[in-house]
């Protein structure tokens, strides 16, 4: 999972490139649904003035890649998820962010990922040291809220690796208690809603198993659950697998990352796949009664790890960006 990088050092590293094959298996919902109704100036939610993808339009623009600039503009005039590094102080990012937000009228969106053991040491290897640093980020994040309108999802993949085995059992516990207070302290935010992360459709396959885990992890104290984070499940899918999801929570609301599922998946490959697209554009004109918003919780340029010839997890990666951006009609 990506962490949020904004240096200049990143924009570098042009020499990157991400294979653009043709559009295929469009997911017609994504370009016939949502999309059209909320545009960029009406979403209720922040864009990044300062994102990578606004910084490397600068930098093609004295390039004179005035084209793939204009691409680029189709990421960076929408509004995506900010990650604040998760080991080191998250409140500067946050209090940046909601205090532009708040001048908006807008609502900030960020990812909290900073979990004990996260991503079981693969590409997005970290997280807090142990329980008590964790607290401590947690309640850091959450005081830099205040009572600015948020939307945090909290921990990608976190019960997701529970369910699958991946995260030893002598975790489990101590991680769905810590999930839960992170419920607790981040609602104490009169105007922040949490989405507590629950995977993707090709992952878990049947959403009866993280039913439990969701429960146990104090899902019934957040707003609701979110979905393909970082994945490229079409909507119409993601869609069917949330509505099951909710029924066995009780009705519970879910939201879904369209950042890169406009092509769909590449089957048999997650990380870095080439010939995808941006996705639905975040809007809260789902039409869906459980659905409350597509949003662009990874950063669409931001690499997967170091796969498909990609940079480090999280980094900036404009090459892939472009092909995003070309591949898409939006």
């Amino acid at each position: 999972m990506p962490r949020l990088i904004h240096t200049l050092a990143v924009l570098s590293a042009l020499g990157l490139a991400a294979g653009c094959s043709s559009a295929s298996d469009v997911d017609e919902a994504s370009v016939a649904g949502a999309a059209g109704r909320q545009t960029a100036s009406t979403s209720p939610f922040w864009v990044d003035p300062d994102s990578s993808a606004a910084q490397q339009i600068l930098l093609w623009q004295r390039q004179g890649r005035t084209q793939d600039a204009a691409q680029l503009r189709k990421i960076a005039d929408r509004p995506a998820a900010l990650w604040p590094a998760g080991e080191v102080d998250p409140g500067p990012t946050v209090r940046a962010a909601t205090a532009s937000a708040t001048a908006e009228d807008r609502t900030a969106v960020f990812v909290a990922y900073n979990i004990p053991h996260r991503d079981c040491g693969q590409h997005s290897a970290g997280g807090a040291a142990d329980a008590d640093a964790y607290r401590q980020w947690i309640g850091k994040f959450a005081d830099a809220l205040g009572d600015a309108k948020a939307l945090v999802v909290l921990e990608p993949d976190a019960v997701a690796h529970i369910v699958d085995g991946c995260t030893p059992g002598e975790y489990h516990a101590e991680r769905e208690q810590l999930l839960g207070e992170a419920i607790d302290r981040l609602k104490r935010q009169p105007n922040t809603k949490v989405y507590l992360d629950a995977g993707n459709p090709s992952w878990i396959k049947d959403p009866e198993k993280l039913v439990e885990p969701l429960k146990r992890a104090g899902v019934a104290g957040a707003d609701g659950f979110s979905l393909n984070v970082s994945n490229f499940q079409t909507d119409a899918v993601t869609t069917q697998y949330g509505r099951r999801l909710a029924a066995d929570l009780g009705g519970k609301h879910f939201v879904i990352d369209s950042s890169r599922n406009g092509n769909g998946p590449l089957p048999g490959v997650w990380c870095n796949p080439p010939g995808r697209a941006l996705g639905t554009p975040p809007t809260t004109d789902t039409g869906e009664a459980a659905l409350d918003a597509y949003l662009w919780i990874k950063r669409p340029g931001e690499s997967d790890g170091t796969c498909e010839g990609g940079p480090n997890a999280g980094q900036w990666w404009p090459e892939y960006a472009l092909g995003l951006a070309r591949n898409s009609s939006r």
